[in-house]
């Protein structure tokens, strides 16, 4: 698993929103293998490009891959415990890639990519026998879950690149890890952090 250059893999995060006086989760998990490092952003700075000299940090060598950068896909899955409708999560679907695209994703040709999105409530809803009621939250009131959606994606592709850990796979093939130190110097640079 690459991730925009760096060793990827699986990550999480979530976000708690409040619609009207009550509060839901929504979380994100992403098994992510895509993109290319020059296009790797974290907080709005270009930290491929900062990167794109580097080779390995600690052994000075450059990766051993067949790889064609950018090649790849993502697996995207949200979940929330906001009661909503199918077409309304297909809309929250639909905005995965917005935060694939803020990390530097492209959806590259060979890219394999799925997103889905489902709803813990309304848990009696599907039912053979008998008629079924449930509750949905009005499209108008949608906003906060589409920017929490967003975001958590957003954060999960990142989580998923710090907790990697430099691998060696068939053939001298090596997939390395973001480094930590040169990230913090980096985001310190562009005021990010201080």
């Amino acid at each position: 698993m690459m991730c925009l250059g760096f060793k990827g893999g699986t990550g999480t995060a979530s976000r708690i929103i409040k619609i009207k006086d009550s509060v839901y989760t929504v979380g994100a998990i992403v098994q992510s293998n895509f993109g290319a490092k020059r296009n790797l952003s974290i907080a709005g700075v270009p930290v491929g490009l900062e990167f794109k000299d580097t080779l390995n940090y600690k052994y000075n060598a450059p990766p051993k891959s067949r790889r064609q950068e950018g090649d790849g896909s993502i697996i995207v899955i949200v979940a929330t415990d906001l009661p909503l409708l199918p077409h309304q999560l297909k809309r929250i679907a639909q905005r995965i890639p917005l935060g694939i695209g803020i990390v530097g994703g492209r959806g590259s040709n060979g890219s394999g990519d799925i997103f889905l999105a489902f709803s813990t409530a309304n848990e009696d809803a599907f039912n053979r026998d008998d008629m079924a009621t449930v509750t949905m939250y009005p499209n108008d009131q949608l906003m906060p879950v589409f920017e929490a959606t967003v975001q958590a994606v957003e954060e999960a592709i990142i989580n998923a690149m710090i907790a990697a850990e430099t691998m060696e796979g068939i053939n001298g093939n090596k997939a390395y890890a973001l480094p930590h130190d040169k990230l913090v110097e980096v985001l310190k640079k562009y005021n990010r952090i201080d």
